[in-house]
């Protein structure tokens, strides 16, 4: 059985009673040693070990698939949503090239998206449609990229970001910026996440055009509001649509 397990933002309280359950019941366990951290230490006891570090992602996924293959309760973790640019694809394409998708049992224990929890600790940012798109130009060319930042603005969508920002990839986030302001006002709120839930953890909100990207990393996600999107209270908010059909300060419809 091989499991690909999500871990959430990495506070304990956040890891739901299917993760752990899984981890409970796991023989050997997997994933990045950054990863490894945030498993409480008390479902690693007794459990075979597996981690490697940064850019060791197809080496750890096929390390886990053979201890799968010999019979072990084997899961691979993962932060946030195993399924969100996480190791749950990577392990079922291996399993497909492999031609392992009939011997090794496989499934996905969903978790909470790191979207999620910059969410929550925004207000209500997700409240319509929204996109979520990755600066990681590793996998992904950046003219592709670029396309997909250029039309979710222009679609108006709410923009979740991921991987904003690296040593190597320190001029991205503000390219990607001047992107999205190419459709949106300078005055559009965007929530700046690093670290949700863990120790660390950093909150703001600025207007887009005060977005520093020198103070954001890779464990920082932005979620850039649509031309909806205001500040209430210091919550961001993004309106569904209820006002237009309901009078909601009565309670009572139009």
């Amino acid at each position: 059985m091989l499991t690909a397990v999500s871990l959430g933002p990495g506070d304990h309280s956040l890891l739901t009673p299917a993760a752990r359950a899984a981890l409970e019941n796991a023989d050997v366990i997997a994933g990045y040693k950054g990863y490894i951290t945030l498993v409480p230490p008390e479902l690693l006891e007794g459990k075979e070990v597996i981690s490697t570090g940064m850019m060791g992602e197809v080496e750890r996924a096929k390390m886990a698939i053979e201890n799968a293959r010999s019979g072990k309760q084997t899961v691979m973790v993962c932060s946030g949503d195993a399924g969100i640019y996480a190791m749950a694809g990577l392990l079922l394409e291996i399993l497909e090239a492999e031609n392992l998708l009939d011997k090794v049992n496989f499934s996905v224990v969903p978790g909470v998206a790191a979207f999620n929890s910059a969410a929550a600790l925004l207000g209500a940012p997700l409240m319509h449609d929204f996109a979520s798109i990755s600066l990681s130009d590793l996998l992904t060319p950046w003219d592709v990229i670029e396309k997909r930042l250029r039309l979710a603005s222009q679609a108006d969508f709410v923009i979740a970001i991921y991987n904003p920002r690296s040593k190597k990839r320190s001029k991205l986030l503000q390219k990607a910026l001047d992107i999205i302001a190419e459709s949106r006002k300078n005055t559009t709120p965007v929530g700046i996440v690093g670290r949700a839930y863990r120790e660390g953890q950093s909150i703001q909100t600025v207007p887009l055009n005060e977005v520093d990207p020198t103070t954001v990393d890779m464990q920082t996600v932005l979620i850039i509001g649509n031309s909806a999107t205001r500040m209430a209270g210091g919550k961001m908010i993004t309106p569904r649509g209820y006002h237009n059909k309901y009078d909601i300060k009565n309670n009572a419809s139009f």
